[in-house]
């Protein structure tokens, strides 16, 4: 799982923001142009990466209403949510990258002596 991914997760999972907020997140979603602030991503690494969580059935993503957009003088946006498979696995995916990377943190890397090639 590329860091980038794990951001988005993180940013869907409602990570980083207070416990009223998150339940809105889980709920509703966020639009596109929340997520690239939350995570920092562009538009170009972003989207095609919400593409590929929405096709191994992580993301799903829905436009929001005509009128509420109308209403407050802009376009449409669209929303992304974790799915329920999605919101069931990504915990355990984030735990298994987060696992993995501590216990390489004292690893010696190969062709290294003292930090030095």
């Amino acid at each position: 799982m590329t860091p980038h991914t794990q951001t988005v997760l993180r940013a869907l999972l409602g990570r980083g923001v207070d416990g009223e907020r998150r339940t809105t997140v889980l709920a509703e979603g966020l639009y596109g142009l929340e997520l690239s602030t939350l995570t920092g991503l562009p538009n170009g690494t972003l989207f095609p990466l919400l593409e590929r969580l929405r096709q191994a059935g992580w993301v799903e993503r829905r436009w929001e209403a005509d009128a509420l957009a109308e209403a407050e003088g802009r376009p449409r946006r669209r929303f992304f949510r974790l799915t329920d498979k999605g919101a069931e696995c990504a915990p355990y995916a984030l735990a298994a990258v987060t696992a993995t990377d501590s216990s390489r943190a004292g690893a010696v890397r190969p062709g290294y002596a003292g930090g030095t090639l």
